[in-house]
């Protein structure tokens, strides 16, 4: 696991399909339920059982976004909206892009003229095979809490909410948002979670492994059990996830070896404006920096 891997070495060698492969071919079928309902189960840390699958943004007709990223949308035993969302590509903003799905859900999952107590609760889950943001875990979890300015104190349900709403805090009637940074994962598995971590990272499943839906991963997402031509799509998929990650590594490398061109030619344009403000002659100016005359008297 701590070996240092060549890029594109994370698809290779594996007797397994990529989660979001089987999110777009496989996890679709009421009968491979049970893998999805063992990943959520192992994040969420409570029985998840899939009612049904609804209607996402999946299948983007954009040949880049096709590979870049897929989605599914589930509703489990207690009507709540789980959204999974894979991203494959550096996305920015991608953090209200989360904000974006979730209020969507919301305001799309309840009919006209129904109260706000029939606001759905929803989990969003996003799998990033980038650097998102600035931390040092791999799985964050974010959740909605109202906090006292001069107490401190965290507001809470009154004895009739929880009941009328069977929840137990305020918390719990707002999305939550689950982020694995499944890139920044390269250490033995230890516990259940850290398992599907790494089958999300490699694409492999250890012997050893025994999270909540890996068993069911092995018995049906096995590359062997693949037709020709859909062996051919995967690989197919799998370049194009290759390509995509040097686009990243190209365009970080770009931007680093830019920024230090950039730096260099602020030190210059310093130097000269100190020398400038000296009286120092311009053609001096000039034959120290590097900097045209005219360059200089712009300063």
């Amino acid at each position: 696991m701590n070996k240092e891997k060549e890029k594109g070495d994370e698809f290779m060698g594996s007797n397994y399909i990529r989660f979001d492969w089987a999110m777009k071919r496989l996890l679709r079928n009421k009968a491979n339920f049970g893998v999805l309902e063992g990943f959520l189960t192992t994040l969420l840390n409570e029985k998840i059982v899939i009612q049904r699958l609804l209607e996402s943004e999946s299948n983007q007709e954009d040949e880049f976004d096709k590979y870049n990223r897929v989605d599914m949308l589930a509703e489990n035993s207690k009507g709540e909206l789980i959204l999974i969302e894979v991203q494959n590509n550096n996305e920015y903003a991608y953090f209200q892009r989360m904000l974006f799905g979730t209020s969507k859900l919301v305001t799309e999952y309840i009919n006209r003229g129904e109260g706000y107590d029939h606001v759905r609760k929803v989990y969003s889950v996003n799998i990033v095979y980038f650097s998102l943001g600035s931390g040092k875990d791999i799985v964050y979890h974010g959740k909605t809490e109202f906090r006292g300015i001069h107490q401190g104190d965290v507001l809470e349900l009154t004895p009739f909410q929880k009941q009328t709403f069977r929840v137990a805090h305020v918390s719990q009637l707002y999305p939550e948002y689950y982020i694995l940074k499944v890139n920044d994962f390269n250490q033995v598995a230890r516990s259940p979670l850290e398992e599907w971590i790494c089958y999300l990272n490699t694409g492999d499943i250890p012997d050893s492994a025994t999270a909540p839906g890996l068993g069911e991963a092995r018995q049906r997402l096995k590359l062997d059990k693949m037709t020709k031509e859909e062996l051919k799509a995967y690989y197919r998929h799998l370049d194009n996830i290759v390509i995509l990650r040097d686009n990243i590594y190209t365009e970080r490398a770009e931007g680093r070896a830019e920024g230090r061109a950039e730096g260099r030619m602020e030190e210059k344009r310093e130097m000269a404006h100190n020398m400038k403000s000296l009286n120092v002659p311009l053609d001096t100016i000039s034959q120290v920096t590097g900097l045209s005359i005219e360059e200089i008297k712009s300063l």
